[in-house]
This record gives C-alpha cells, sequence and structure tokens, in this order.
C-alpha cells in the first residue's frame, strides 16, 4: 500500500481528494491537514510515501512546505494540487523538489497516476501545465527570474491588484478606470484567488518580492 498523507484548508475539497485516493484500491490515507505547517508536521510524524499538498494553503503554502518536507522527510515524495497553470508555479514545484503537480481540474485518475509516478520514483505533469510551460520555452522564457505568480493574472487583474496592493481603494480604483466598484472587487477577489494571496499583507509581501510595487 501506498501511504499517503493529504493537505488542504478546504475541508470539502480534501474529503473529495481522500475519497478518490482510497477509491484506488493501493492508497491508504494516513493523515491529514488543513494548512501547509500542519503538513509538515504530520510528514514528520507519519513518514508518508506521499504527500498530496494544495499549493495554496494558509499559514506556509504547498510549495514552501514541499522544500521543508523534502528536506526534512527525504523518503516522502510530494505531489502538488492547484488550480494554476502558470509555468511560476509549475518551476517553483520542481525546484522546491515536487514528484507531481495535477491540475484541480483534472480526472482523479490522474492524480492517482501522479501519487503512483512519485511513489516509484517517477515525476508526473499535467498534460495541461506541460503544454504551458513547453510554450514558455519556445517563447525563450525560460529562465526562472522572468516568471512571477503574477503572470498568470490578465492585464486587468495585474492593474488592479497593483493598485490595491498600493493602498488605493476598491472605489478609487474603479474611479481611475472607469469601472464599477463590484467590477473592481470581482477582478481583485479572482486575482488574489489566483496568487493564493489570503489577506492584504500577504498580497503587499508579494507585490513588493516580485517588484510590482515599490517598498516605502
Amino acid at each position: 500500500m501506498i501511504r499517503v498523507i493529504v493537505a488542504d484548508d478546504h475541508a470539502i475539497v480534501r474529503e473529495g481528494i481522500c475519497h478518490v485516493l482510497r477509491a484506488a484500491g493501493d492508497v491508504e490515507v494516513v493523515g491529514e491537514a488543513s494548512d501547509g505547517r500542519e503538513a509538515v508536521r504530520v510528514a514528520r510524524a507519519m513518514h508518508p510515501d506521499v504527500a498530496v499538498l494544495d499549493v495554496a494553503m494558509p499559514e506556509l503554502d504547498g510549495i514552501e512546505a514541499t522544500r521543508r518536507i523534502v528536506r526534512d522527510s527525504p523518503a516522502t515524495r510530494c505531489v502538488l494540487l492547484s488550480m494554476h497553470t502558470s509555468p511560476y508555479y509549475t518551476r517553483a514545484a520542481i525546484e522546491a523538489g515536487a514528484s507531481g503537480f495535477v491540475v484541480k481540474g483534472a480526472p482523479g485518475q490522474e492524480l492517482i497516476a501522479a501519487v503512483r509516478a512519485a511513489h516509484s520514483g517517477h515525476r508526473h505533469l499535467s498534460q495541461e501545465l506541460l503544454d504551458t510551460l513547453l510554450k514558455d520555452v519556445a517563447a525563450g522564457t525560460t529562465a526562472p527570474q522572468t516568471a512571477t505568480p503574477f503572470d498568470g493574472l490578465s492585464q486587468r487583474e495585474r492593474e488592479v491588484i497593483r493598485r490595491v496592493a498600493d493602498g488605493e481603494t476598491s472605489a478609487a480604483i474603479a474611479k481611475q478606470l472607469n469601472l464599477s466598484v463590484k467590477t473592481i472587487e470581482t477582478y481583485r477577489s479572482r486575482a488574489m484567488a489566483k496568487l493564493g494571496a489570503v489577506g492584504m499583507s500577504e498580497l503587499v509581501k508579494l507585490a513588493i518580492k516580485h517588484k510590482i510595487i515599490s517598498q516605502g
């Protein structure tokens, strides 16, 4: 049996992932976590064969959790789940030591395949992620430092999130861009979900780190 832990901050999603894995027949879910820090602790305690981690989690995101699990529990392989298809996340996951990366829209059988591949010492990427990454390579943007999580945003989402991170209110942004406040709020919430930012402080840190806004 492949011993697996599952980490996702949404209980109903986590339960669904566990159900899919248990139905495989050769997978045993031995632990669960609701955030990245807890996932690292559970991995240390349970020594699973594979850790299935959501990328966007509070406390510690799935990529950083992967980095720590690989460092502290080298026998544990990590498979990441995300709605993001930006090459930034794929590269970051690989650099962190992930053995698999599956988009959340993929069928359950693909997650099972990724877990089995990781357990066997192989890598598995969703075809959608691989296609996006190959297009990025073909375009010549292969250097990791040229990619940021903001690459996955549309031009309008990027503009709104830059202004939000810079301290502008939704009302002020709406006036500047000649849009309704409701539309701005939609862009804002959608962009923050794509970035995996769970609050303003995290958004501002991301924006400063990737030079979307200046510090001070």
